[in-house]
Formats: C-alpha cells, sequence, structure tokens
C-alpha cells in the first residue's frame, strides 16, 4: 500500500516541489493551497507520477479548515504517513508601523497552523507507531532580521515546537524535524523584494545583493528542489529514522556567522 504525505502550502514554492519529490517515490499526496489554478496544479503532478492525491483548499487561518483537510486526506488516501508543515507568510515593516492584524495573520499560518496539523495527524501516527513531521522553519528560526517582528518570532517558535513534538513522538516511531533554509527564490521571497525595497529605499538589485543574500557564504538562493530532496532524507530513508528534534539549517553558510 502506498504512503501517503500531507504537504500545507504545496501548490508553488517549496512545497510544490517536495509534492513532485514525494510523488517520484510513489506517495499519494495530500495537496493544499489557495491559488485559483491548485486544484489542476495538484492533479497534473498525480498523473505524472501516476499517485493517488487529494487537494484541498484550507486557508491554515481556519483551524476547522485544517482539521477538515486532514480527515479528508486520512478517509480519501489512508494514513498520513508523513506531514510537511509548510504554509507560510511574510510582512516587513518596522515594529511601530507594523499592522496587529498582520502580526496576527502570520502567527496564525506559520506557527498555529503548524499545531494544529501536527494535533489533527497526531492520534493516528501514535496508534500506528510511525510518523514524520517536517516543519519548514527558516534561518529566522535561527537568528533574526530587523522589521520581521512576527515571521521570526513564529519560526522561532516552530522549531520550538518541533523539539517539543520530537520528545513526545520518540516512543511512538514518530519522528519532527525542521528544516531551516536561507533564502529560497519562491512567490513569498518574490513579495518580500517589493516590501525591501520600500523598507530600505533600495532598488530591486540592491536588495537581493545587499539585504537578501549579503548574509550567504554562498551568494546564491537555495533551490527549491534541494530542500525538497532534504525533507525526503529525512522522511523516507533509513539514516533518517533516528534524526529528530534538530532544526537543520539549509542557508548557504548564513548562520555560520
Amino acid at each position: 500500500m502506498a504512503k501517503t504525505v500531507l504537504i500545507t502550502g504545496s501548490t508553488s514554492g517549496i512545497g510544490l516541489a517536495t509534492a513532485k519529490a514525494f510523488a517520484a517515490k510513489g506517495y499519494n499526496v495530500a495537496f493544499n493551497g489557495l491559488e485559483e489554478n491548485g486544484a489542476a496544479i495538484a492533479a497534473e503532478v498525480a498523473a505524472t507520477y501516476k499517485v493517488g492525491h487529494i487537494f484541498s483548499p484550507a486557508n491554515m487561518l481556519h483551524a476547522d479548515e485544517i482539521k477538515a483537510f486532514v480527515h479528508q486526506a486520512q478517509t480519501e488516501l489512508g494514513p498520513i504517513d508523513v506531514l510537511i508543515n509548510n504554509a507560510g507568510i511574510q510582512f516587513v515593516a518596522p515594529v511601530e508601523d507594523f499592522p496587529e492584524e498582520k502580526w496576527d495573520d502570520i502567527i496564525a499560518i506559520n506557527l498555529t497552523a503548524t499545531f494544529i496539523a501536527t494535533k489533527a495527524v497526531w492520534p493516528q501516527m501514535k496508534e500506528r507507531k510511525f510518523g514524520r513531521v517536517i516543519n519548514i522553519a527558516s534561518a529566522h528560526g535561527l537568528i533574526a532580521s530587523a522589521f520581521k517582528g512576527a515571521y521570526v518570532a513564529a519560526k522561532h517558535g516552530v522549531v520550538g515546537f518541533t523539539k517539543v513534538m520530537a520528545l513526545e513522538g520518540g516512543q511512538f516511531g514518530i519522528t519532527c524535524n525542521a528544516i531551516c533554509p536561507g533564502y529560497v527564490f519562491t512567490p513569498i521571497v518574490d513579495k518580500q523584494i517589493g516590501a525591501q525595497m520600500q523598507a530600505h529605499n533600495m532598488s530591486r538589485e540592491e536588495v537581493i545583493n545587499k539585504v537578501m543574500l549579503s548574509e550567504h557564504a554562498i551568494k546564491e538562493f537555495i533551490p527549491v528542489e534541494t530542500i525538497a530532496s532534504t525533507i525526503l532524507y529525512l522522511a523516507d530513508s533509513d539514516a533518517g529514522a533516528t534524526i529528530t528534534g534538530i532544526a537543520m539549517p539549509l542557508d548557504a553558510g548564513w548562520t555560520a556567522h
């Protein structure tokens, strides 16, 4: 019987690359996204790799939608073997100008949704004595940058939550790890460029070279395929079976400073 992976925010960026990587290994995929063509994207990937799939437009702001997504996946695809909490949003502003509703949304989508989805899959994973939970944190789960108060707070929270789940899951065959990427060129980063241009009064090229990649020892964006292959290693390899509770930097040397 094929295994099943559930990935939040999986119709673009890191999530889509990861969905393709798991589908290539024969996993059924529970897709999620808010893009208008999300269902078509999911169907195309599933058809390409000849795997089962569902698509849910569940909004990560709403706990009831997250729970319904997990229930649908379990009902139609079977038990969730791998959960990847990937969905995220960003907003950049000095603290005195930071809208409180943006703070609430970022904490909800980046942190609280991770808790809700993990809680939803946990009982079945415990019962089966197997599970892999991978949380997409960020280098900003390990260090800080100015003007990103909500995002940095949320991602630090994700790293802490990951460690707790590793401790709770260990005796039940469940591992929980966080990936902490540096700058990956995704739609969320593309939006950040515009926000940083305003915050720093810089051109697009200046933001990329002087702000985003300035701390990378390797002056390149992280490829989404690199993130996907690392997630696959943690979730679907014998070597990854005893790796748990880590916050793995994939940051081109950013946190080496």
